[in-house]
């Protein structure tokens, strides 16, 4: 019969895995009939386990996600939006993240962008990578506030060391100069070693113009659009108020 004071020990050394293993084991006759290995193995297979599921509850956590319940399992594949199957199955592997590269997804307010964004950060986030969502205007506006306090620099090497940052709603209002710089500054900062996922009404083929500053824009679409999935979402109308679609733009469903 196990001590409290053991499980004290063990709670000490930040087994909780092992401690409710052992717990478990400590009420069944099957456990009771393992030999010492197997036992060991259990326990240390708990422990693990647990260490994996705190640890991605702490990444959804930190990321933000608008749409937090999003998630790839839940995708309507029969909704016509254009989804090409092969590529979110591959994207839903993480191997993207790993070489770095990033992700445009782009169509009609009500299509699903924000959805689909959010269900691949958040198996970005099972999957072990860390994850921050933001609106775009909320992320200049940050920016522009870090310049003035004097956060700017740390700021800009916080968001370089995520594995995945998303930007929602880009190219919803007129860009400054300030923010056109800010926006370079970060891509740079990210290029070639973490990938950025964007979402936009406006096409990438019109992202030149938008952003109205030919000499930046070139550096940031060289940065943004290099080595890029894009994902172009279709529909004939905005489902953003369809009861069957909510929030998912009908992504979302059986």
């Amino acid at each position: 019969m196990l001590s409290e004071h053991t499980l004290d020990q063990l709670r000490t050394l930040r087994l909780d895995g092992m401690v409710h293993a052992l717990q478990d084991q400590s009420h069944s006759t099957a456990a009771a009939e393992l030999s010492f290995d197997d036992r060991l193995t259990l326990l240390v297979q708990r422990e693990i386990a647990w260490r994996d599921d705190r640890r991605v509850t702490r990444l959804l956590k930190a990321a933000r996600l608008k749409v937090s319940a999003a998630c790839i399992e839940d995708i309507n594949w029969r909704a016509s939006r254009g989804l090409d199957r092969h590529l979110i199955v591959a994207l839903a592997g993480s191997d993207w993240l790993r070489h770095a590269r990033n992700l445009l997804i782009t169509g009609a307010t009500g299509s699903g962008k924000t959805w689909l964004a959010c269900a691949l950060a958040h198996q970005a986030a099972r999957n072990g990578f860390s994850v921050l969502y933001v609106r775009a205007a909320r992320l200049f506006d940050e920016l522009q506030v870090a310049h003035g306090d004097g956060s700017f620099a740390r700021r800009l090497v916080q968001l370089a060391r995520l594995d995945l940052l998303v930007i929602d709603d880009f190219a919803i209002a007129p860009m400054g100069a300030s923010e056109r710089n800010d926006l370079l500054e970060l891509l740079d900062d990210r290029t070639s070693a973490r990938s950025t996922l964007i979402t936009s009404q406006l096409p990438v083929k019109a992202w030149h113009t938008y952003l109205n500053d030919p000499t930046l824009a070139d550096a940031i679409l060289d940065r943004l659009v290099h080595a890029s999935h894009k994902i172009e979402l279709k529909t004939t109308k905005s489902l953003r108020d369809a009861a069957e679609g909510g929030a998912s733009g009908g992504l979302a469903g059986a």
